[in-house]
């Protein structure tokens, strides 16, 4: 039953976050500061590995459309593949990886300091003060950095393509208008938004639930770590097919 008991208090934690969103005064320094926090942390290996996560694409399916007879469609391919997927999923995995695991460990030590029993004695909502804002932030970083694996990924598959696999300039680009539309990158940055919230959640209330000491807090950022993959790959299944079934595909 601990895991159901765990959802549910999740599940009350969130609704408690998103009740406290309209309330005022509402926290803009602490939003634009946990925000260039999480672009501090995030921005450099988000680029890091967006280069050879587009590279590795564009080889991959440069060489099967090769083998298929269809390499004029070797950039459409590599370019939703990238817009698509490998975007909002480097993004997902940065954001849990490094903002999340900042955020759980930030409110892990408050938590063991007894700094939020502390403001909820003194009438300030830990809620409202230090999870709204965390939670936004991650949520307007993450359709940042969702922009910028797409423009990375972008560039290194069409560098790779033309210089290494003999492809041409034109054909890359051209063959993209033909199969992709505006709706794969409004997807993909409603994806990396729910990404960057639910993300940001789960380290929040892990965080805020830390016990133990700093074993406890280690524990808990490991824990949130493992837990947001889990449930951001789960996530991003369901919206995927959702949007496969709503929105009719060009060429179909």
């Amino acid at each position: 039953m601990r895991p159901l008991v765990g959802l549910g208090r999740f599940t009350g934690f969130c609704a408690d976050v998103f009740k406290a969103v309209p309330k005022r005064p509402f926290q803009w320094g602490e939003t634009v500061r946990q925000a260039w926090f999480i672009a501090s942390v995030s921005i450099l290996p988000t680029a890091l590995v967006a280069i050879p996560f587009g590279a590795v694409i564009a080889l991959q399916l440069g060489s099967l459309s090769r083998q298929i007879g269809a390499e004029s469609f070797a950039g459409a391919a590599s370019v939703l593949a990238v817009v698509r997927e490998a975007g909002p999923i480097v993004t997902a995995l940065l954001i849990a990886g490094a903002g999340g695991s900042a955020m759980c460990a930030d409110l892990g030590a408050r938590k063991i300091r007894e700094e939020l029993d502390a403001m909820q004695t003194l009438g300030v909502d830990p809620v409202q003060r230090l999870v709204v804002p965390r939670m936004i932030a991650g949520a307007v970083v993450a359709v940042l950095l969702n922009g910028v694996v797409s423009a990375v990924g972008i560039a290194g598959g069409y560098l790779f393509n033309v210089y290494m696999q003999g492809g041409t300039p034109g054909a890359y680009l051209a063959s993209f208008a033909a199969l992709g539309q505006v709706a794969d990158l409004v997807s993909a940055q409603v994806r990396a938004f729910v990404f960057g919230i639910v993300a940001a959640l789960i380290a929040c209330y892990l965080g805020m639930n830390a016990k133990g000491g700093p074993k406890g807090v280690g524990q808990a950022v490991n824990t949130s770590v493992v837990v947001s993959f889990m449930v951001l790959f789960a996530v991003n299944f369901v919206m995927v097919a959702l949007y496969f079934q709503l929105v009719p595909q060009k060429g179909s």
